[in-house]
């Protein structure tokens, strides 16, 4: 994403124009963009003419549109965004109040203006967005004889780019053994040419190979022979760059089972993946000790921050990106009120984790939100719970508070 112009005021008023130049741009636009916010951007709208016969026409127009947004619509896959509203500024060919919905793409300028302000979660978005030095994409091939995915690992999300499937006969009966080992070779010519055409090989990316048994070791020794024999040096030096593992299947499931593993994390420690999985890890191992160091719900961890358990020290508030879609701005308020208190008041570590990926997922089974403690605490909820209890004995007794 590149940064094009901004103008934001000390009170957070103010717009910031935008640039999105790759498909992971379009996931930080859907995460920028709430409803009641102001976007400009370039559109297509069929105008109906009438002459002065009173014969009528229609034409495509290009303008540009200012709308209130109201809802939006992101294609994961295609990395197509949608966004609808009503028109807040007249053009010569609309007026205020009509509705539009204007597709954001690649390589064309956006402005977007807050109603309620740019907080500081939408802040750090945008300038995570605009660092040139994001996280590395990781490609991965999950497969078995006969069946493959393929599938690049992004900062926030796992897309599937392509999936091969083909017939690989059994080895077993009299001859079978030479159809199966001719299959399983054009299986994995087949795979090598989907893969090359996704990969940029003057990148230096890891890319996982994992399958049950042996498949993706074979696999491995198939693209070496091949690049070796066709003289593709580009393809030969990135040798160091794939990781074997295994797999339970050729299933794109089994991805999160592979990337949970020690050695694969090992080897991409350095993306943003492999840093949110370390996190959710160390929070869940802190959980089973149950020595009150760890807490997860929005009850639970507000309580925790409000006792100055989540600051210096070692506290890290842990909360999904899902949490600042809400629709209601009150809602989004209450959980930028909470990071803005863990960062700036009590000094702690704020990690917000991406609900597209298995450690994201993790955390919104524990309600979106959970914190690791600089000091224990415990019956968080029961304390409330207790005071609700006396006050409804109190009140079913005859006593007024």
């Amino acid at each position: 994403m590149r940064l094009i112009k901004q103008s934001i005021d000390r009170d957070g008023s103010g717009s910031i124009t935008l640039f999105p130049e790759e498909p992971e741009d379009m996931w930080f636009t859907y995460n920028l963009i709430r409803p009641t916010d102001l976007l400009r951007a370039s559109a297509v709208r069929r105008v109906t003419t009438e002459s002065s016969t009173g014969s009528t026409s229609s034409t495509r127009v290009h303008i540009t549109l200012l709308i209130s947004v109201e809802k939006l619509d992101f294609d994961v896959q295609s990395a197509q965004l949608h966004v609808s509203g009503k028109i807040v500024e007249e053009t010569k060919y609309t007026k205020v109040g009509q509705f539009h919905t204007l597709d954001l793409e690649l390589n064309r300028n956006f402005t977007l203006e807050k109603k309620e302000g740019w907080d500081s979660v939408a802040r750090a978005l945008v300038k995570e967005a605009c660092d040139p030095v994001k996280s590395a994409d990781v490609w991965a091939v999950i497969m078995q004889e006969g069946l493959a995915h393929i599938a690049v690992l992004t900062g926030h999300r796992t897309v599937l780019r392509q999936k091969v499937e083909m017939t690989v006969p059994k080895k077993r009966g009299v001859g079978r053994q030479g159809d199966h080992d001719k299959a399983l070779e054009k299986f994995f010519q087949t795979t090598l040419d989907t893969l090359l055409r996704q990969l940029d090989l003057t990148q230096s990316k890891p890319i996982l190979l994992a399958s049950p048994g042996f498949t993706a070791q074979a696999f491995l020794k198939h693209i070496l022979a091949t690049a070796t024999r066709t003289g593709n040096k580009p393809l030969l030096a990135q040798k160091t760059n794939f990781v074997i593992a295994h797999a339970a299947s050729g299933y794109l499931h089994s991805l999160d089972e592979v990337l949970q593993t020690p050695e694969v994390l090992a080897r991409l420690k350095d993306t943003k993946y492999a840093r949110e999985s370390k996190l959710m890890k160390e929070f869940m191992e802190l959980l089973y000790k149950d020595d009150g160091k760890a807490a997860y719900g929005p009850r639970e961890v507000e309580q925790a921050v409000e006792k100055g358990a989540v600051g210096r020290g070692g506290g890290v508030l842990l909360i999904s990106d899902s949490l600042f879609r809400a629709q209601d701005v009150a809602v989004r308020r209450r959980w930028v009120g909470l990071v803005d208190r863990v960062r700036e008041t009590e000094g702690g570590e704020v990690r917000v984790l991406s609900s597209s990926h298995e450690s994201g997922k993790q955390l919104e089974g524990l309600g979106g939100i959970a914190a690791m403690l600089t000091f224990p605490l415990e019956y968080l909820d029961e304390e409330e719970d207790e005071e609700a209890n006396t006050e409804d004995d109190r009140n079913t007794n005859g006593v007024m508070p």
